[in-house]
């Protein structure tokens, strides 16, 4: 019942949620905590199609969502069993006006608590290090703290990552885009789930609801010799891209073979 309560809960934050124009992004992912193993290189793409998008700039010059291609190749290694080390090279984007485009590429660091897939409670946070191209952000550098909290509940999982972005401007300027995912595992090989991600604005003041960003995706996990995710989102308010499409492909590289 404890179970059923918590899920209910997120459930109505994620449906319930108020509904800034939504940023573009080079990936569409609830952070879990897994860490690669020590030793192990991983390479994870992303890859985001909207179809039908927000059709106006966030910034004049900035390419635009609607029937854009966002996309980028996520290089990471695990360094201990509490950290691991990524680097997102390259970050490029196909869109209708500007054609193709490099972005930029940003750095990396994951702290998060060991085995986090054996445990019931998870913890961690990622820091990431932006290094922008001009029609990407308005700013030449900037990051993103992405903290990690989740619970494993036998065959459920509930995650939340209540991120924020900076410019290095100031805490009053910090703009607060958190994201959610409740999934259903019904084998260790495969999940479904229901993600949630927003954009309120500046954490010293929320946006209005009508001008916040709220998108709600059906996802499908498959872990095998590559890990693939992909998912549909819909858009839940008009500053928000109607409807997009996100595919994520991974591979572990070097990974010992398990003794027989």
């Amino acid at each position: 019942m404890k179970h059923l309560f918590l899920i209910a809960i997120f459930l109505s934050v994620v449906v319930g949620a108020p509904a800034v124009a939504w940023a573009q992004g080079d990936e569409i992912q609830v952070y879990t905590a897994d860490l690669a193993p020590v030793g192990v290189f991983n390479l994870t793409w992303h890859n985001n199609y909207t179809p039908d998008g927000i059709k106006t700039p966030e910034f004049p010059g900035a390419i635009v969502s609607n029937k854009s291609l966002n996309g980028v190749t996520e290089w990471a290694y695990g360094i201990t069993d509490w950290f691991e080390g990524g680097l997102y090279l390259p970050l490029y984007t196909h869109d209708e006006g500007q054609g193709w485009k490099i972005d930029g590429f940003k750095l990396r660091t994951l702290f998060a608590v060991p085995h986090a897939a054996e445990r019931t409670f998870v913890y961690g946070v990622n820091i990431e290090y932006s290094f922008n191209a001009k029609w990407w952000d308005t700013k030449r550098f900037t990051s993103e703290v992405r903290p990690i909290v989740g619970w494993h509940l036998n065959q459920f999982d509930l995650i939340f990552n209540p991120i924020v972005d900076t410019q290095y401007d100031g805490f009053k300027n910090l703009i607060f885009v958190p994201s959610s995912r409740l999934a259903y595992n019904p084998s260790p090989k495969w999940a479904v789930a229901l993600e949630e991600y927003a954009d309120y604005g500046r954490v010293s003041d929320f946006a209005p609801a009508s001008d916040q960003a709220h998108q709600l995706f059906a996802v499908f996990d498959w872990a095998g010799a590559l890990d693939i995710e992909a998912g549909v989102g819909f858009g839940l308010t008009d500053s928000s891209d109607r409807f997009q499409l996100k595919l994520i492909v991974a591979r572990d590289f070097n990974r010992p073979k398990p003794k027989p």
